[in-house]
């Protein structure tokens, strides 16, 4: 997972070298709005304030450059806050599974679920993203869109996975951020 994030944020600064320099991005339009939604709204609704922000408030960040540029950013803190869930619920899982083992039960494992699910929803985001761009015909609105698309199902997934912590008492994640 995060080798594809790395040749993804390799692409995106090595076309983008102007523009990457002089970003004015921050997460915070993304967690004021989650802090401000509180429990009972919707997440995603959220998704994309920092994004927003960074093209409004950066030159050139209504260009396709610079739109792939801020949706790019915000994806990379919705991916570490994915990882950090995702690390968080196996170590978790993990004790779990060995707790039940030990009391004899034979409850289908947790932690290797998690992992192959994980696995799975990296294959399907993928493919979900490809074929986003696909819908583009080789036109410039393809970056934009598929590194939209890798934002919105990475911040889906990343709440998905803090909400299974969440269940655990677990409140990893404020909406400061992770």
């Amino acid at each position: 997972m995060r080798i594809r994030s790395f040749a993804f944020t390799l692409v995106l600064t090595a076309t983008t070298p102007a523009i990457a320099q002089d970003m004015t991005y921050s997460f915070h339009p993304t967690t004021d709005c989650l802090s401000a939604m509180g429990d009972d709204g919707d997440p995603m609704l959220c998704v994309g304030s920092a994004a927003n922000y960074c093209m409004e408030a950066t030159e050139g960040g209504s260009s396709t450059a610079g739109m792939s540029s801020c949706l790019g950013l915000e994806y990379e803190d919705w991916d570490r806050r994915l990882n950090r869930a995702y690390g968080l619920l196996m170590t978790r899982l993990k004790a779990e599974d060995e707790e039940m083992a030990t009391l004899g039960s034979a409850a289908p494992k947790q932690a290797p679920a998690l992992l192959e699910m994980q696995r799975a929803w990296i294959t399907f985001r993928d493919a979900s993203c490809d074929y986003e761009r696909s819908k583009w015909g080789g036109g410039t609105g393809g970056g934009p869109a598929s590194v939209a698309c890798m934002l919105q199902l990475t911040a889906r997934q990343s709440l998905a996975l803090e909400a299974d912590l969440n269940r655990y008492g677990d409140q990893i994640c404020n909406h400061e951020g992770c």
